[in-house]
């Protein structure tokens, strides 16, 4: 059974946060050691995240491995050399005006991916510390002050999860199909451009590699992973997941919690490596 799931799946495709990622956001050794044995067995591996592109490079590199990144929650994608295969921008009239959305509110935090930069609508001591932890810096925006174009995401940050839920039923009414809306964790609502995901992201990695989706074996824990999850060959949710996602994919296999290294444990014993 497990040499046939070794000819089945010729690419890995994970989510970082929820996921392949421990609960305080770093990877662990034994991940490590896993993913160097799969890329020299010669398992296409392929990060998969709503991380800003500069952020996962750093990850790639310290892993020292060959990997496609799909960031942005698929709005771009960078091949194993890092150069830029695939983009997509949110149209510039919705990007102005998400900047203004929530702008001043003092519960939900407004934040910008443009190109290769990082913006906050205001400080904030959770993402000084993720930068003091990735290195990956913000700047400060105002309304009217930033450019609109070459914007890969916009997303809100709140401990009111209600409040976000409120928030993504505006975006979706105002914007329908211009958008893709969606949580990437209880606390972060992410918007892209319509027909922006992680699944048709993955699609154009698996062309590019001459293969297809059904090659493809994906894991996740949010609503952003599913398309990716439903689209590919074999979707995997964690226990920790999301469960709304769990609810719209009741018949994917649920596997272990990100606490416990359940998705290098997961692919130990697919790969045998």
């Amino acid at each position: 059974m497990l040499k046939k799931e070794v000819f089945m799946y010729h690419i890995v495709a994970s989510d970082l946060d929820g996921t392949l990622l421990s609960p305080d956001h770093s990877l662990s050794d034994y991940t490590h050691e896993i993913l160097q044995k799969l890329t020299r067995q010669g398992i296409n591996f392929v990060f998969a995240t709503g991380r800003h592109h500069i952020d996962v490079a750093r990850m790639r590199n310290k892993l020292d491995i060959d990997a496609y990144m799909i960031t942005s929650n698929g709005a771009r994608v960078h091949d194993t050399a890092g150069n830029l295969i695939f983009a997509y921008n949110l149209d510039q009239d919705i990007a102005r005006d998400l900047y203004e959305l929530q702008y001043s509110s003092e519960t939900i935090l407004t934040q910008v991916y443009r190109n290769d930069e990082w913006y906050l609508s205001r400080d904030s001591e959770k993402e000084s510390a993720y930068v003091r932890e990735s290195g990956f810096r913000y700047q400060l925006y105002q309304p009217g002050g930033l450019d609109t174009d070459g914007i890969s995401k916009v997303f809100f940050t709140s401990d009111d999860h209600e409040a976000l839920t409120v928030l993504e039923q505006a975006i979706a009414a105002r914007w329908g199909d211009r958008v893709n809306v969606s949580f990437s964790l209880p606390t972060c609502l992410e918007v892209m451009a319509g027909g922006v995901s992680k699944g048709h992201a993955l699609d154009e990695v698996a062309r590019r590699l001459g293969m297809t989706l059904q090659d493809c074996i994906a894991f996740g824990d949010g609503m952003n992973d599913k398309e990716m999850l439903s689209m590919a060959g074999k979707g995997c949710i964690m226990s920790n997941a999301h469960q709304r996602l769990i609810d719209v994919l009741p018949a994917l296999e649920i596997i272990g919690s990100n606490a416990d290294d359940a998705v290098p444990h997961y692919l130990q014993k697919l790969f045998s490596v």
